[in-house]
């Protein structure tokens, strides 16, 4: 009988001695990794402990994906959902053709890198399956235009139940200036982890990877009060459980009930597996 492990990292805040002064303060990450716990426990995963803000550590969450990939066989799968800030680092192997900047997570006292995350999935055995819901900005080739938050016309669009009092409610994006001031500071430390690492496009991954994301690389995602709206949307179409159709169909719906400036994105990797898109998402 297969596995099914569940792994959810959520940060409301960050240490801002780690970002230059910056807390990286949000209103939902937290309880997105709370949401998505609970999802993956009605459907019979064993949820680890989610990692809330100062739990989410870079050597954490570095040790529950190895501790999950030793754990996990052919036919079993893996739930990560992770809901904070996206930032950038310069990329140094040269696996970003468009932007020449590596995406990477915002955890509470560093950024973990792209290459990071793919050398990890490349640790998991042939034929695990990895689901991957991520709700961070990815900046892309829009870095430089990235505001830190909405403007009141911009929340009307995306929210649509916004309340007066939610103005300026943030993305989930480290602003340029925190980026640069971190990447000046910590660049020896950030430059190791690329130049030890093979490029993301070249790792090895047995497994497959089936990625759906908050926005695409030239869009942000918005943060909220209860969900992320990318969350938020996805919980909507889940319906706790009635939504019947495959991993692409819960993307096409999302997609669906997301404003024009936020297009949730959907990435495979790893070794094809066409039955595990048509799956009904959860399934373990």
């Amino acid at each position: 009988m297969a596995t099914g492990l569940s792994v959810h990292i959520g940060l409301n805040q960050v240490d801002p001695a780690a970002y230059d002064g910056w807390s990286g303060e949000l209103g939902a990450g937290e309880q997105d990794a709370v949401d998505m716990a609970r999802l993956a426990d009605a459907a019979g995963f064993d949820v680890t402990d989610p990692l809330l803000s100062a739990a989410a550590t870079a050597e954490t969450v570095i040790a529950t994906l190895e501790a999950a990939a030793g754990r996990l066989a052919e036919g079993d799968i893996l739930f990560l959902s992770y809901a904070g800030h996206g930032g950038q680092v310069p990329d140094l192997n040269h696996d970003e053709t468009g932007d020449r900047l590596d995406e990477t997570w915002v955890l509470y006292d560093r950024q973990l890198v792209d290459d990071e995350l793919f050398e990890l999935f490349g640790k998991f055995a042939k034929g695990v399956r990895i689901w991957l819901l991520s709700d961070s900005c990815h900046s892309g080739t829009v870095a430089g235009r990235l505001p830190e938050t909405l403007s009141a016309q911009e929340l009307d669009r995306r929210f649509r139940t916004a309340e007066p009092e939610e103005v300026g409610r943030r993305i989930r994006a480290m602003p340029q200036s925190v980026q640069a001031a971190v990447y000046r500071r910590d660049r020896d430390a950030y430059d190791r982890i690329q130049n030890t690492r093979t490029a993301k496009d070249l790792t090895r991954i047995d497994a497959s990877v089936l990625k759906i994301s908050g926005c695409q690389d030239n869009q942000t995602s918005a943060d909220g009060i209860v969900n992320g709206l990318f969350t938020g949307t996805l919980l909507e179409v889940w319906r706790d459980g009635a939504f019947a159709g495959s991993y692409r169909g819960l993307h096409r719906e999302v997609v669906k009930r997301m404003p024009p400036d936020q297009t949730p994105d959907f990435v495979q990797a790893g070794v094809a597996n066409p039955a595990f898109v048509r799956q009904r998402p959860f399934t373990i």
